[in-house]
């Protein structure tokens, strides 16, 4: 008991080589999430335009939709169980599998021969995407002092904009090489296996998990005595979700921390994710290679978003974790209206979407920054993953209804104006959703 009572105290009060070793491989894990994604986002026209038939082209955003939709679904539910399951068997044997599997999937895509191939492939490369995120925003928030873990968790978050930077990078050089270059992407997104390798050799459990693991598993054997037990332990051995929803705080917290996870999904899906098939019409009004636009808008949105992340850190630290979220979410609902609205010119098209990236990528870091914060380590992964993923199934949406407008009103333009409002949620729930956590150490 008195090893389980002093790691339940280990959170870290000063940085060391565990610390950063934690970041690294979040890190890692994230950046090729970024990469998966954004690979689909890239290529999708141009694999469509293969694999439909001709007179089914003029739907082609309704078809990208579709793509999205199933792998919000899959990403969705992949995140739900992961981060269940990094309550139970750890936050880095969940993190190794999960980019395994969406390697592994991310690679078979360049083999999909149909649109429903594509599909199914999507569903199941999603179920990795979204395990992924949980245990690595767990194990990074459980091996980082108090002080500097918001700064760590804006790094943490900014990995996903180096891999959108990434695929933007490779799309630009790969694009001209053929009908098949939208395969090469995918199958370089096998690449990301290597890294499980130094994950399992160089990185560990935190001491605040084993500690709550060892907490539960001693609390089983005391339940299985047949003796009577506390409410402590029922709890203890009790489901880690049915818990959160048992006790009246959590779930209230959960609920409202569920509205902000939905501003900031579903209108990132429903309206960043269109940036590049924008920025493409954009360029072909002006005359432009279509293909080198879509990248470099990829580029330059991308930069954007990962400046944003480190700067929301820096505020988060200083400021405090809802004044900041606040500033991005207003930031995210004007610069929306401007760039959907207000430019038509490819070149200044790149810089407001550049300041875009900044506020609607940027406020994702709220995510890694404050989740780990507000729940205790024996149901935390289940926690930030419920409200990272639930909203996904809804987001999925996204898409799908974007697609449609985007066909019905005769442009993006209009359907981005129009889902761009769902930022005005954030900002009317932040105040209320939780307490400020700035400074504070992680609930035991």
């Amino acid at each position: 008991m008195a090893t389980i009572a002093a790691r339940e105290q280990a959170e870290p009060q000063a940085l060391s080589a565990a610390s950063w070793r934690a970041l690294v491989a979040a890190f890692l894990g994230w950046m090729f999430d970024g990469y998966e994604t954004y690979a689909l986002i890239l290529v999708a026209p141009v694999a469509l335009r293969q694999l439909l038939p001709p007179d089914q082209l003029a739907s082609l955003p309704i078809y990208i939709g579709g793509l999205l939709a199933v792998t919000l679904v899959g990403w969705a539910t992949g995140g739900i169980i992961a981060g269940v399951l990094a309550d139970y068997i750890g936050r880095k044997r969940m993190l190794m599998l999960s980019i395994l599997w969406y390697a592994l999937f991310t690679g078979l895509t360049a083999f999909a021969g149909s649109y429903a191939s594509l599909l199914i492939l999507r569903f199941l490369t999603g179920l990795g995407l979204g395990a992924e995120w949980g245990p690595g925003t767990a194990i990074l928030g459980e091996s980082w002092p108090s002080r500097s873990r918001g700064r760590a968790a804006s790094v943490l978050q900014s990995a996903i904009g180096f891999g959108l930077l990434i695929a933007s990078g490779v799309w630009l050089y790969v694009a001209p090489l053929g009908p098949a270059a939208w395969r090469y992407m995918f199958l370089i997104g096998v690449l990301p296996a290597l890294s499980v390798l130094w994950i399992r050799t160089s990185v560990r459990d935190s001491e605040l998990w084993l500690a709550a693991h060892e907490r539960r598993r001693l609390a089983r054997q005391r339940v299985a005595s047949g003796r009577p037990v506390s409410p402590e332990d029922r709890a203890l051995v009790g489901f880690t979700v049915k818990r959160i929803l048992a006790a009246p705080d959590l779930r209230r917290r959960l609920l409202l921390l569920l509205l902000l996870s939905l501003s900031t999904i579903v209108a990132w899906w429903a309206v960043s994710s269109w940036i590049p098939f924008y920025a493409g019409q954009i360029a072909a009004k002006a005359g432009g290679n279509t293909q080198r636009w879509v990248a470099l808008a990829g580029l330059y949105y991308n930069l954007g978003g990962i400046l944003g992340y480190f700067v929301f850190g820096v505020l988060a630290d200083s400021w405090g974790r809802k004044p900041t979220m606040m500033l991005y979410y207003a930031g995210a609902l004007v610069l929306v209206l401007v760039l959907f609205r207000a430019v038509q010119d490819p070149s200044v098209f790149l810089v407001v979407a550049a300041v875009n990236g900044f506020f609607t990528l940027g406020q994702f870091a709220w995510m890694p920054v404050y989740l780990p914060e507000l729940f205790p380590t024996a149901v935390r992964g289940s926690a930030i993953s419920l409200v990272f993923d639930v909203t996904r199934y809804l987001a999925a949406a996204g898409p799908l209804l974007a697609g449609w407008l985007i066909v019905s009103l005769g442009g993006v333009s209009a359907a981005a104006s129009i889902i761009g409002l769902a930022y005005i949620l954030g900002l009317v729930v932040t105040p209320f959703a939780a307490p400020e956590t700035k400074g504070r150490p992680l609930p035991a």
